[in-house]
């Protein structure tokens, strides 16, 4: 029941605030100074960065193309999305007239934030989870606790808000939040 209700918590405090980011390889050497020259909405600036920086509106995202035929994709809301616009981009680069595949996609890191919408003490958790927390407040305003299993780095805030990072597949989110919830009620700041 207390995880029915904490996954419950989860869906209803997960915040509209997620990335995903996926890479792909579209298997064919790149002219990124070409690329950026005829593509819209892409910028090169080879002393800065070794990638095309290119954007699209829907879904709205963001790619890093490099001259090996790897891409980056960045921002999209949901894994599909993020399928979809590794497509277009590699669209985009086929219609420039370069031979690129869609090859190797993959999904490698997914980055959600939830409100639990209670104040939490986090030297108390700090001090009870040592093996798995980091907070130095001083230097960083949230605890950064490290979960095993799933393999996940959580951003615990005072407010109550959440940050999830590290993920997979969307079930590790879920799964790592249904963990930590019994811990956070433990460490509740009670309210005077």
């Amino acid at each position: 029941m207390l995880m029915f209700l904490a996954v419950f918590c989860f869906l209803l405090f997960w915040s509209g605030n997620r990335n995903i980011v996926s890479t792909v390889n579209l298997e064919c050497k790149l002219d990124l100074k070409a690329i950026a020259l005829q593509a819209r909405n892409a910028e090169y600036n080879p002393k800065r960065f070794a990638a095309v920086i290119m954007r699209i509106r829907e879904p709205k995202t963001t790619a890093l193309i490099f001259a090996s035929g790897k891409m980056v994709c960045t921002g999209a809301k949901s894994e599909q999305q993020s399928k979809l616009a590794a497509r277009k981009y590699a669209r985009i680069i086929q219609k420039l007239g370069f031979p690129a595949k869609f090859k190797d996609f993959k999904i490698q890191n997914i980055v959600g934030s939830c409100d639990v919408k209670f104040p939490i003490r986090l030297e108390g958790l700090a001090y009870s989870h040592g093996a798995f927390s980091s907070y130095e407040p001083e230097l960083f305003p949230g605890l950064i606790y490290r979960m095993k299993q799933p393999k996940i780095v959580l951003l615990i805030f005072v407010s109550g808000k959440i940050v999830l990072t590290g993920a997979k597949v969307r079930d590790e989110t879920y799964t790592s939040f249904e963990n930590i919830y019994p811990v956070l009620t433990e460490f509740r700041k009670v309210q005077q």
